[in-house]
């Protein structure tokens, strides 16, 4: 009768075990972090993620330290991550930041789809249930590992990035903080986008919200999220190589100065209409064109001053 008894509490108790989930961090499978190969100074090592790997070019300033700041920059159309790295040295040095810049090259992420649009859609521009991506094969997807990596390396003790976009890559950054609402950004500048995707269900993706996951968005806490939206004063050029044209794109303005402030007014009028806190704001750059240089400048001065 003993036997049988101690028998019993053994398999109850194995079986209460194997119920316990074990805390709401969880995971049956979780991924080991591995460490970014960085060190003080300016460099390039390869990050893989879902059987991709990406460069990250990175400068790390002499001062730093385990409280330092890390800030994602994000390159233009041409995929220049080492120049926007480079334009971010100064500035690196002035405010003590980690600068990460990643590398979406075309032969990974193609044209709009792969890189502007994270990848989220086969074809953005035609969105579906059944040509949505797995969430891991998003470009967006490769933010929060990569700073995991990072934050080991160098041992810091933030869990907050910054990020800051050029042309092209102020269109990954401010659908980045759309797409991803749970991931650990804190202050964020989309500098001289193109064009935007709009929190209005009325739109349609990729312009608007409709047909698209993006439907289901807190717009609560979207809006209430440190976004600059920034764009230089003489950025006004209609036919600037590769804006986009067309009934979607035209309706938010014909260059990136109107588009800019379209999109800050959409964000802060939906916020009036329904009581909502309003976080973000937009910054004219004065003798500013279509240029990197004060764009990145100014980003740094929004984040860090």
């Amino acid at each position: 009768m003993k036997l049988i008894l101690k028998r019993f509490l053994l398999i109850f108790t194995v079986i209460i075990i194997s119920c316990d989930p074990a805390g709401s961090d969880f995971s049956p499978n979780p991924e080991p972090v591995i460490p970014a190969e960085i060190s003080v100074g300016s460099g390039v090592f390869v990050f893989s993620f879902n059987e991709i790997d990406i460069e990250i070019y990175y400068y790390v300033p002499n001062s730093y330290t385990a409280t330092s700041k890390l800030l994602f920059a994000l390159h233009g159309g041409s995929r220049d991550a080492e120049s926007i790295r480079n334009n971010l040295i100064d500035k690196s040095n002035e405010y003590n930041l980690i600068v990460i810049a990643p590398k979406f090259s075309s032969s990974n992420f193609s044209l709009g789809d792969g890189y502007n649009l994270g990848n989220v859609y086969v074809d953005g521009d035609n969105p579906s249930t059944s040509t949505l991506n797995n969430e891991n094969e998003w470009s967006f997807s490769f933010i929060e590992p990569l700073f995991d990596s990072v934050k080991s390396s160098l041992s810091l003790e933030n869990d907050r990035y910054n990020m800051f976009g050029f042309s092209a890559g102020a269109q990954f950054v401010h659908r980045f903080i759309q797409f991803k609402p749970d991931a650990r950004f804190d202050k964020v500048v989309a500098g001289a986008a193109g064009w935007y995707t709009v929190p209005d269900s009325s739109i349609p993706f990729p312009y608007g919200y409709d047909n698209s996951i993006l439907v289901s968005t807190n717009m609560s806490d979207l809006l209430s999220r440190n976004l600059f939206i920034q764009v230089g004063a003489f950025d006004n050029d209609p036919n600037s190589p590769g804006l986009r044209h067309n009934e979607y794109a035209d309706a938010q303005g014909l260059n990136r100065v109107t588009r800019a402030v379209n999109f800050f007014e959409t964000g802060q009028n939906f916020s009036n209409s329904n009581n909502l806190d309003f976080n973000w704001s937009l910054h004219i750059i004065q003798g500013a064109g279509h240029n990197l240089t004060p764009n990145a400048e100014n980003a740094c001065n929004l984040m860090f001053n």
